[in-house]
């Protein structure tokens, strides 16, 4: 191995492993929120929400607590790392992330993932989509059978590929947000 991959993570590769739902899932999110919650209040965060697959009923999910936050704008983002790097967040620069909408933490315990942050400039499109596409989800029983299968299936065609597996998913999301 070169030096190059020494220095990367072992979380960043991280196989595709999902669980039945939990009912800590709800726990966590609540002690991550209150967390971020008062370590963002200093940036101008006044809202986190939990998304994801961990926040909707009986969908199985990486067991990953997913939430995002809102932030006036992403000048204080090397300030914003400090302060939660102390807390076990790891920043993802965006070049790494290819996703120039967000900011991307993730919280890391005992070389695992554990909680992903989605930092957002106020007012960003995807904000409203994300939460909409979670309240679909948790009004529409169907609509989580459909995906749980959608993601068993993806999770096994690339256990090793996040990537791949978040691009399978698009289609699925898409037709949620228009219906």
């Amino acid at each position: 191995m070169d030096k190059i991959d020494e220095n990367i993570p072992v979380w960043a590769y991280e196989k595709i492993e999902l669980t039945k739902p939990d009912s800590n899932w709800k726990e966590r999110e609540i002690q991550e929120r209150k967390e971020l919650s008062i370590l963002l209040s200093a940036f101008g965060t006044k809202r986190v929400e939990h998304i994801g697959s961990t926040s909707i009923p009986n969908l199985p999910a990486k067991p990953i607590i997913d939430l995002i936050a809102s932030i006036p704008s992403f000048r204080q983002i090397n300030t914003i790392e400090e302060a939660l790097h102390a807390h076990d967040w790891h920043y993802v620069p965006p070049e790494l992330d290819k996703q120039p909408w967000r900011r991307f933490i993730v919280k890391v315990k005992n070389d695992k993932r554990i909680a992903h942050l989605h930092l957002m400039v106020e007012g960003e499109e995807r904000w409203n989509q994300l939460l909409t596409f979670r309240d679909q989800l948790r009004a529409n029983p169907h609509l989580v059978e459909e995906y749980a299968a959608l993601k068993s299936h993806l999770a096994q065609a690339y256990v090793t590929d996040r990537e791949r597996y978040t691009e399978g998913k698009t289609a699925f999301i898409n037709r949620v947000l228009k219906s």
